[in-house]
């Protein structure tokens, strides 16, 4: 991987074929995401936008044929890395990619909605079987209230699983440009990552009380539940570089959370909360330039 990005850092040409290419290649959005990412957050928009246009303009040609979600993770890769390269926190843009992963929703249930409505219908009518004899237990209101949750649901999963995109490619690029230019640095930045308490507990009441006040809100638990994923993920890896954990943990921590997600991601949100509240890492702050960018504080 570092190889890929002292390539597409050699000149203008190299990132423009890799960014082009990736855009135009299908399942690889977010390997033009990343380079496009590089290159902004070393050069800066003026530089970089004469090789982005590259990379837009194959992402709008599948949108019009239908697939929107090159051009939506590379713009919305960009629009976080822009707040990361005008010196905010990643706390900061974690919880800025909530906002981007509302508009992501917005977009898949304009264009996606006949097949989110068609797997709902689905789902909707194995209810009885997935949930046994607890489905017939519910009154009639609440099998209705129920079935009302599930395309908001499904739309606000694809619409994570986008943010989830857009953030690891943000998280490539900044580690490429650490790697070429800071080594060490996007790990001191990633390890340093806590939400504060107050947002924690907005996040947490939104996950837990949004689908109350309407099934609309329903898409806010999987979009809330992400920062604190990743904030989970920066707690186990900031007590591995403190020497409190093995790094066997690590190992461990991404074998079952392929094989085991369902369970493993809530309880990557739970250790965030919890964090937030008591702050595991402590309040001593690595010492050095923690800015992966090379250049000092941005």
């Amino acid at each position: 991987m570092r190889a890929l990005a002292d390539f597409i850092m050699r000149g203008r040409v190299q990132a423009t074929v890799v960014v082009a290419g990736c855009a135009a290649l299908p399942l690889l959005f977010w390997l033009c995401a990343a380079a496009g990412t590089l290159v902004f957050l070393r050069r800066g928009f003026k530089d970089a936008s004469s090789v982005i246009v590259w990379g837009i303009l194959p992402a709008m040609a599948w949108w019009v044929f239908g697939e929107p979600r090159t051009l939506m993770v590379l713009l919305g890769t960009l629009g976080l890395a822009a707040l990361l390269r005008a010196g905010h926190s990643w706390n900061r843009v974690l919880l800025v990619s909530i906002a981007l992963g509302l508009l992501y929703g917005v977009i898949l249930g304009s264009v996606f909605r006949e097949p989110i409505e068609a797997l709902a219908r689905a789902l909707e009518k194995a209810l009885p079987q997935m949930l046994d004899g607890l489905y017939q237990q519910l009154s009639v209101e609440e099998q209705a209230r129920l079935g009302a949750l599930i395309v908001p649901v499904l739309n606000g999963l694809i619409a994570a699983l986008l943010q989830v995109v857009s953030v690891l490619s943000l998280m490539l690029g900044r580690y490429w440009q650490a790697s070429l230019y800071n080594p060490g640095g996007f790990g001191r930045e990633f390890q340093a990552v806590r939400i504060p308490r107050l947002p924690a507990l907005v996040l947490l009441a939104c996950m837990v009380f949004g689908p109350n006040f309407g099934s609309a809100l329903a898409l806010l638990t999987p979009l809330c539940s992400v920062p604190l994923m990743f904030a989970g993920l920066a707690l186990l890896h900031g007590l591995v570089a403190q020497k409190r954990l093995a790094k066997f943990w690590l190992v461990g921590l991404y074998v079952t959370l392929v094989l085991f997600m369902q369970l493993i991601y809530p309880l990557l949100v739970v250790l965030a909360i919890v964090d937030s509240l008591i702050d595991f890492r402590g309040r001593k702050s690595p010492q050095g330039d923690d800015s992966a960018n090379g250049e000092g504080k941005s």
